[in-house]
């Protein structure tokens, strides 16, 4: 009796404390973000590979703590111990590095300029970090750094010792700067031209930064030796400034920059910073930050959900950034990396559409389609500039990753109710890259064979094949699509439509799987589903194979039919993650992500597999997607510095978090269709840019409670596996009723499947 009593006591406390855990009403989604979240990565593993990001969302500059060795692309990492400088960044990842970056930081005692030399230790137990404040207490030199952006410029506020040796290094990196310190105006202007993806033409990221505080040692340096004069250009080129300070004194710095010239960053800061104070200017970052994080507002779920759905958007609303500035005019003006000079217009770059085509644009045309519109223009400016719509941006072409997937990226903006830009001229472009190769790996590698074979062959020393051929087909679905809603002839349309089907040119029979074909129509041998690369991108024939995302219907038939299909899926997770890593010559990240979570051959630490739980609603069970899209969330994601399962990847890894937590998911983004999973919280609030709102209520979620035994649209029944993006647009409220087993009856019916272009009319 007595166990019983303490079972039932342990039993209510687990229950009260998870009532206390639960979060309610979210009125400051801002202080649940961590911006640590998957900094604890490293080369060999990826628990994110981000850094915690001090700017505004889509800011042209961020800020950030510089752990690793300058123009190193590891610049933050949570295990470190010392900090080299406070880097101005515009980072995408550690794999694609940096561009136009400089560095600050207090240094006493001692004056070194080297990173090494300047470097302090540090603790996070001394450090705060916000996405609109930055705090840390460097040891060595009894100094408090503190950050706060705007988009294009920045605030620091120092706190030093008393002493008559502080000091600020100003270091502009090596590949060519250039400093000059004009102490009579207590002022610090500077280039940076150094950058990782090129070639850049004419590329300068100009600086200016004004002290509070007179000057009284002024200094330039080349690398660490000092030089004469105020005024340097140099291969590695810096600038220091010192001043005694007292005990707790605080000295401050406005910092801007620009693409365009120093006076263009003096307008910056004068236009964003102005006469505010610090602090002035921390509250109106933190107003910004909870503006845009406002649009979703969710509510009863635990602490630890909630933070993580807001730290997942804040790595969402960050990628591609504004590179365009505002000149004395008013006028909208950028830098082209493509020829070094200065056009009207917008501009953006630092994202890489095979990531993000998948679910971090189709979140940003449901939730702020305005600031796609500007993307979309900026599109326009970089094919006519440089005669490609770019694939990675960095801020120019950069040859990365593979696929034409600008394709689906425009293509859905406009399918889903863009308008405002020349959307005849990114036709233009489309076709362009569809039917050409281009530099950089713009346009399509292979095209020749995929427009004559239908599929890029495997011996025709083309890397990366079969995955290229799977995406060149989805790709040629949108433009299809397009093509229709523009109204252009059947003549040239059908052409699209055609070669969308060419993914079943690599489907094979005997494995049921997709494999490399030669070009005289045999399939490379021998084959192995678990080798990863050769063929495929960062994955293997198990986790490519379902990338036919616009005709699942398709590929259930290629599979002989909906048991078989789902046996298929299940069979991804119930095999060993066993791996063949021969052609890497090593175990990738990658592979080692998937290795290590137990979920069999199930890679959700890159993005080719990310929309695979989803297609069970294709074939008849639902409830499977229900089950593994919460176990993914539960196991995969925390707000934590191990938080991710891989590479975030410019917010698509976070776009399937907070899609599926929302409980649907855009398998095929220029349809108009989402497909269901099952929401995570108890009432997600969307705010449409148009006025509407989007209200999903699951008021007996919980953890038991995973599946959707019955749900209502508006108040009435809705059986449909999928919800229409144009039906959402009109505002909706969406009711699920959620059970800790399977409805096996609803969703089952062939008319609920979601679509497929071989279920499309004729």
């Amino acid at each position: 009796m007595k166990k019983n009593i303490v079972l039932i006591g342990s039993l209510l406390m687990a229950a009260t404390c998870a009532m206390a855990q639960q979060v309610n009403k979210v009125t400051d989604p801002v202080e649940y973000i961590n911006p640590l979240m998957g900094t604890d990565s490293h080369y060999d593993l990826s628990n994110g590979n981000t850094y915690p990001a001090i700017a505004l969302p889509w800011g042209m500059n961020f800020w950030t703590p510089q752990t690793g060795v300058m123009g190193d692309g590891w610049a933050y990492t949570y295990d470190a111990h010392k900090i080299r400088g406070f880097k101005q960044t515009h980072q995408p990842s550690p794999w694609m590095n940096d561009y136009g970056q400089f560095a600050i930081m207090p240094v006493t005692k001692h004056l070194k300029v080297s990173q090494n030399g300047r470097a302090s230790w540090f603790s996070h137990k001394a450090e705060i970090a916000k996405p609109y404040y930055y705090s840390v207490y460097l040891a060595d030199h009894d100094v408090t750094t503190e950050i706060t952006p705007t988009e294009r410029a920045a605030q620091f506020r120092f706190t030093y010792p008393k002493t008559d040796s502080s000091f600020i290094v100003i270091d502009a990196l090596n590949k060519g700067s250039y400093v000059k310190i004009i102490p009579g105006e207590k002022k610090i202007v500077g280039y940076s031209t150094k950058y990782a993806r090129g070639p850049l033409k004419n590329f300068k990221n100009y600086f200016v930064i004004y002290v509070d505080k007179p000057i009284t040692i002024a200094q330039t340096y080349s690398d660490t030796t000092l030089s004469n004069g105020l005024e340097l250009k140099a291969e590695h080129a810096s600038a220091l400034i010192g001043f005694a300070t007292t005990h707790g004194e605080k000295v401050h710095l406005r910092v801007a920059s620009s693409f365009i010239s120093i006076e263009q960053a003096e307008l910056n800061l004068k236009r964003e910073v102005g006469n505010d104070s610090f602090d002035v200017t921390k509250q109106k970052a933190k107003d910004v930050w909870n503006k845009t994080l406002s649009r979703l507002t969710v509510e009863g779920g635990t602490i630890d959900q909630t933070r993580t759905f807001y730290s997942c958007m804040y790595r969402m609303v960050f990628f591609p950034n504004k590179l365009y500035e505002i000149d004395e005019k008013g006028n909208i003006v950028h830098y082209s990396a493509s020829t070094g000079k200065v056009f009207p217009g917008y501009k953006f770059a630092g994202t890489g559409f095979w990531d993000t085509f998948r679910a971090l644009y189709p979140f940003l045309n449901l939730v702020y389609p305005s600031i796609n519109k500007e993307m979309q223009e900026g599109l326009i400016n970089d094919y006519k500039e440089g005669g490609w719509l770019p694939e990675w941006s960095s801020p120019g072409y950069s040859a990365v990753m593979i696929g034409n997937n600008s394709a689906s990226v425009v293509s859905e903006a406009y399918l889903k109710g863009g308008k405002g830009y020349d959307i005849e001229k990114l036709y233009e472009a489309l076709v362009h890259g569809a039917n050409n190769k281009g530099p950089a790996a713009t346009g399509r590698e292979g095209v020749e064979y995929y427009n004559t074979l239908g599929y890029v062959p495997y011996d025709v020393k083309i890397n990366e094949n079969a995955a290229r051929t799977l995406e060149y087909a989805y790709d040629d679905f949108t433009i299809y699509k397009l093509g229709k809603a523009l109204g252009k002839p059947a003549a040239e349309t059908d052409v699209y439509k055609k070669r969308s089907m060419n993914y079943k040119n690599l489907f094979d029979p005997s494995t049921g799987l997709m494999r490399g074909k030669n070009k005289d129509g045999s399939f490379e041998t021998p084959f192995s589903p678990f080798k990863w690369g050769d063929a495929f991108t960062e994955g293997n024939s198990w986790h490519y194979s379902w990338s036919v995302f616009h005709d699942i219907q398709g590929l259930i038939n290629l599979m002989g039919g909906k048991k078989q299909f789902v046996n298929k899926l299940d069979s991804v997770f119930t095999l060993p993650p066993v791996f063949d890593d021969s052609y890497y010559g090593e175990t990738i990240h990658e592979i080692r992500e998937m290795q290590i979570v137990n979920m069999g051959q199930y890679a959700h630490g890159n993005q080719p597999i990310q929309h695979m739980i989803y297609l069970y609603n294709y074939a008849g069970e639902p409830w499977k997607t229900q089950l593994h899209v919460r176990d993914v969330m539960n196991k995969l994601y925390k707000a934590t510095p191990d938080g991710y399962c891989g590479d975030e990847d410019n917010g698509q890894t976070s776009a399937w978090y907070v899609f599926s937590a929302m409980g649907f998911y855009p398998v095929t983004p220029a349809s108009d269709q989402y497909v269901l999973g099952a929401p995570l919280f108890k009432k997600i609030t969307l705010k449409l840019e148009n006025g509407k709102t989007v209200t999903i209520n699951a008021a007996n979620n919980n953890y038991a409670n995973r599946y959707i035994n019955t749900m209502s649209v508006n108040g009435k029944p809705y059986d449909l596996n999928w919800l229409s993006h144009k039906e959402l647009q009109k505002g909706a409220t969406i009711n699920f009723n959620m059970a800790p087993t399977p409805n096996k009856t609803r969703g089952v019916k062939d008319s609920d499947v979601p679509y497929s272009l071989s279920n499309e009319a004729p």
